[in-house]
């Protein structure tokens, strides 16, 4: 059920991006403008996401959930209402607050079926609706798009999620917190001891700016691939749409299982596990990056989007597994909200403006490629984060959990 709830968020998202031409053409928007239309999602959700994050660790969960659904497909609709850049701007930003809530609501859900034995596999499922979803939006928005018009792009998909929300609304069910982990219900953790336990706890610092680095370069492909292919290979919209999402989702697919498999793996050996199979991708897909911004070949194109998906797929299947290894179940929601925050506003915030930008002054392709070195910068701070502070953050955790359980070893 959380599958294809997560399906339609990111199906939302990446509808703008396949009909950035059309918007180009009949809105009359520049490069610049462009990039403000993925900024500017990124920079509510980024911003939202430490306030949901919150309430999600107060309230249901479920209703978080499904609550955020009906509110970004409402509002994914209303976007055909848009006359003007500044009405699309307006409808874009306002669709990251409903999306906001569902990342740290159905994270921490999940973390609840599943302890350290099978969390990476078990998150790592559940992304591949990230990829299927994506690839779903970038096609059927940009082929509906170029038939009937952008706007029904935004109508078609909205709707569907809209009737899939009435639908589970029955049927989700959600488990206590700390179930995975037998802990006993902790009290409500304020905002500010969240803050000061995150903050004490280097390992989670760590991890949020190497999410930051890692989102930046995944909100390149996803913003820029479609444009990029239109102009540079003239494909049509929905194959440049196409093109721009399904060898990389599909080969994430892929990834995103195998790097939970092997974090489980490496987790039973050594606590800094899923940060290492998190390394190997990012510090590997970074050739791949630069060949996909400097390739005039479509043949090499398909391979470097592929392995760069691969690759990508081994660090988004263990983004918030690793965090959960050092944070209490009690403080997981707004963790992972402020998680969230750190990559959407440092990243995904900051990506479609600046390789809008480069692009207006140089190239497209120079601009995707030089993202690579914010990928080797993700590495070098998991490798440190590894080796100087895993081991100790995750001995504190698992410590506290056991009494938090009651089960302790007698004087």
């Amino acid at each position: 059920m959380l599958w294809w709830i997560a399906f339609f968020n990111y199906a939302d998202r990446q509808a703008v991006f396949s009909v950035f031409p059309l918007l180009e053409r009949q809105m009359h928007l520049s490069t610049v403008e462009l990039g403000l239309l993925g900024s500017s999602f990124a920079w509510v959700y980024g911003l939202c996401a430490p306030f949901a994050g919150g309430i999600v660790d107060r309230v249901r969960r479920k209703t978080a959930i499904l609550g955020g659904l009906q509110a970004w497909s409402l509002i994914c609709m209303a976007t055909a209402l848009s006359r003007n850049f500044r009405q699309l701007l307006w409808f874009r930003a306002a669709e990251g607050l409903g999306e906001t809530f569902y990342f740290p609501a159905s994270m921490s859900l999940v973390s609840d079926y599943h302890d350290k034995r099978t969390r990476s596999r078990a998150l790592g499922t559940h992304q591949t609706s990230v990829y299927i979803g994506t690839i779903a939006g970038g096609f059927f928005a940009g082929l509906i798009g170029q038939v009937y018009g952008w706007r029904w792009s935004f109508v078609v998909f909205g709707g569907l999620g809209v009737l899939l929300g009435l639908v589970l609304s029955r049927v989700l069910v959600e488990p206590r917190r700390g179930a995975a982990e037998e802990a006993r219900p902790a009290a409500e953790m304020p905002v500010r001891e969240v803050l000061r336990l995150i903050w004490s706890t280097p390992t989670a610092v760590i991890l949020m700016a190497a999410f930051l680095c890692a989102n930046f370069v995944a909100v390149v492909l996803l913003s820029w691939m479609p444009t990029f292919l239109y102009q540079r290979f003239h494909l049509s919209l929905a194959m440049a749409g196409l093109t721009a999402t399904i060898y990389v989702q599909l080969a994430s697919m892929v990834g995103s299982p195998l790097g939970g498999w092997l974090a489980d793996i490496l987790r039973r050996r050594m606590p800094g596990g899923r940060m290492a199979v998190q390394a190997a991708g990012v510090l590997c897909g970074a050739p791949f990056v630069v060949l996909c911004g400097a390739t005039q070949s479509e043949g090499w194109l398909v391979v470097a989007l592929t392995a760069w998906g691969l690759f990508k797929g081994l660090y988004d299947g263990n983004i918030f597994a690793s965090m959960f290894d050092v944070i209490r179940p009690e403080a997981r929601g707004t963790a992972a909200g402020f998680m969230n925050m750190v990559g959407w506003l440092g990243g995904g915030g900051t990506a479609p403006l600046v390789i809008g930008y480069i692009a207006g002054r140089q190239s497209l392709g120079l601009a995707i490629s030089m993202a690579a070195v914010v990928y080797l910068a993700a590495g070098a701070l998991l490798i440190a984060g590894i080796l100087a502070f895993a081991r100790r953050d995750v001995a504190r955790m698992e410590a506290q959990l056991e009494g938090q359980s009651g089960v302790g070893h007698s004087a």
